[in-house]
This record gives structure tokens, C-alpha cells and sequence, in this order.
């Protein structure tokens, strides 16, 4: 199995993109997992988007849950999805509710989960 290349910038090729994401180291894809901030935050700190963490306030921008706003439960690096609360399947039968995964481009952060020292100086970098 080859190592995973950094140098490798994009393609038209569809295969090669899936392969790229299929790849990813954890760090790479930490980054891949980043959700566009609401025009308030993108004012204050001076960026578009931020990697999404748990605890991280967003708005459901695209899809079934579109404009629900929750909290995000769980990340799910290997899929690339987010599960935030408030965006549940029911399931039939009595089943307990299911949460559905939400690619981080459909998502809007509204706040942040700042209780972490480093995700501070992250956000004030540049």
C-alpha cells in the first residue's frame, strides 16, 4: 500500500478525489471536516470556515433537517459525517431514535465550543 501524498494538489478524475479522501490521515482529515462560520463569527475571527468539534453549535443549511439548529453529538472521521441533536430519524416500532449523519459542508456554525486552550490560538491565528 502506498503512503498517503501531501504533495498531491487535485484532479478532474473523480477516482483519483475518492481515493484521496479514502486515504486521508487523521490530521488531513480533521481539516476535511470543516463547517462555514455565521457572518458574525466570520467578522470577529477573520475566517470563513472551522474544523467542527463536539459541542460546536450549527444550523442544518442543505438537505431533510435543513434549518434545524443543535448541538453536534458525535463526529465521525472515517465517514466524514456529524451527527447533531435534533437531527433524528424515528424509526418504526418503538425503536429508539437514530441520529442521521450530516456532511460538515451542509452545516453552519452558529458557536463554538471554546472550553479548549489550543482551539482558541488556532482561531486567532493568522
Amino acid at each position: 500500500m502506498k503512503a498517503f501524498s501531501k504533495s498531491w494538489k487535485s484532479s478532474v478524475r473523480p477516482a483519483k478525489q475518492k481515493k484521496y479522501l479514502a486515504k486521508a490521515p487523521l490530521h488531513i482529515r480533521h481539516k476535511l471536516m470543516a463547517a462555514h462560520l455565521i457572518k458574525e463569527l466570520r467578522l470577529k475571527y477573520k475566517k470563513r470556515s472551522f474544523p467542527v468539534r463536539k459541542g460546536d453549535k450549527v444550523k442544518i443549511t442543505h438537505g431533510k433537517f435543513k434549518s434545524v439548529i443543535g448541538e453536534i453529538e458525535k463526529i465521525d472521521l472515517r465517514r466524514y459525517r456529524v451527527f447533531v441533536k435534533g437531527a433524528e430519524i424515528k424509526k418504526k416500532e418503538g425503536a429508539p431514535k437514530i441520529f442521521r449523519g450530516i456532511h460538515p459542508s451542509k452545516l453552519q456554525i452558529i458557536s463554538l465550543n471554546l472550553d479548549d486552550k489550543e482551539r482558541i490560538k488556532a482561531l486567532e491565528r493568522k
